[in-house]
C-alpha cells in the first residue's frame, strides 16, 4: 500500500475538521474511551444524590446543559446554570429551559448572584473561584466540582509548541482550590485525584475536538500548517487501542458550615 500523501490526510481529515464549524453543544462530538483503571468516582452519581436533597441548585459552566438535564431529572426546585462560552450558552438555554432553570451567560469566577444563595453549586470543567462560590452558598450548603488536570492532552506540546502550557496559565488549580475553599471556611469532604488515559478511535476525531477547544492551540490551521504536525503527532500517539493521550482529572466535595 502507498504511503498517504499530504493532499490525501487533508481529504481524510476535512470533513471532520467542516463538521465542527457547526458544533452546538458538548453531546456533538467523538466519544473517546478511558484506558486503564477507570476513575474512583461518579460525579454524574454524586451529583444526583447531593440534588435530592437540594433546594437550589447552581451549575457552573454549565457547557450545552446536557449533564445537567440528566442530574436535575425529577428536580422541582429552583435551578440556575451558567455558560461563559456564547457558542454553548443557546444550547444550555434550548436544553434547559424547559426544565425550568435558568441560564445566565456570564463568567464561571464571577457569579451574579446574592450570597447565600444555593444549596448546591455544581461544577464539571469549568473555571471556579472558590471564594465566589463560597458566598453563593447556603449555610450547610455543599460544592461538588470536577476538574481536568492542568496537563490534560500534555502530549500535544510536544507537537505544537505554541499551545499554551496549563500550568503556566492557570497554576496547579488541584491544590489551589483546595487552598482556596479551605481559606473561604468551607470543610473539604472528599478529594481524589486520578491518573488516566484516554483513546480516540482516530486522528480525524482528535481533529475535531482540536477545533471545538481553540484554546488548546491558538491558530489551528488543521488543512493547512498545522497537517505535518498532525500526521507527526498521529503516528507518535496511536496505539492499537486508539490515538492514546494523558487524561488526569479530580475531584473535590466541600461543605459550608450550617
Amino acid at each position: 500500500m502507498s504511503a498517504e500523501t499530504l493532499e490525501q490526510a487533508r481529504e481524510r481529515l476535512r470533513p471532520h475538521v467542516e463538521a465542527a464549524q457547526g458544533f452546538s453543544g458538548w453531546s456533538d462530538m467523538p466519544r473517546s474511551r478511558e484506558i486503564g483503571a477507570p476513575k474512583p468516582w461518579d460525579y454524574i452519581s454524586r451529583a444526583i444524590e447531593l440534588v435530592s436533597g437540594a433546594s437550589s441548585v447552581l451549575d457552573i459552566g454549565t457547557g450545552g446543559g446536557e449533564r445537567l438535564s440528566r442530574i436535575l431529572e425529577g428536580y422541582r426546585f429552583r435551578a440556575v446554570a451558567t455558560e461563559e462560552w456564547h457558542v454553548n450558552a443557546p444550547v444550555a438555554n434550548a436544553h434547559l429551559r424547559p426544565l425550568g432553570v435558568d441560564v445566565v451567560w456570564s463568567a464561571d469566577e464571577q457569579l451574579p448572584s446574592k450570597d447565600s444563595t444555593f444549596d448546591l453549586v455544581l461544577d464539571r470543567h469549568s473555571a471556579l473561584s472558590p471564594r465566589d462560590v463560597a458566598r453563593v452558598l447556603s449555610p450547610g450548603g455543599t460544592v461538588l466540582t470536577q476538574q481536568l488536570q492542568p496537563d490534560h492532552w500534555r502530549e500535544v506540546r510536544d507537537f505544537f509548541a505554541r499551545a499554551p502550557d496549563q500550568f503556566e496559565m492557570w497554576g496547579n488549580h488541584f491544590e489551589n482550590y483546595q487552598r482556596g475553599f479551605s481559606d473561604a471556611g468551607l470543610a473539604l469532604v472528599d478529594v481524589r485525584l486520578h491518573e488516566g488515559t484516554t483513546a480516540y478511535d482516530n486522528l480525524a476525531d482528535f481533529v475535531y475536538m482540536l477545533c471545538i477547544t481553540p484554546w488548546t492551540i491558538p491558530g489551528f490551521d488543521p488543512l493547512g500548517t498545522d497537517l505535518k504536525a498532525l500526521l507527526e503527532l498521529e503516528a507518535k500517539l496511536t496505539t492499537p487501542v486508539g490515538l492514546a493521550l494523558s487524561n488526569g482529572s479530580y475531584i473535590i466535595e466541600a461543605r459550608k458550615p450550617g
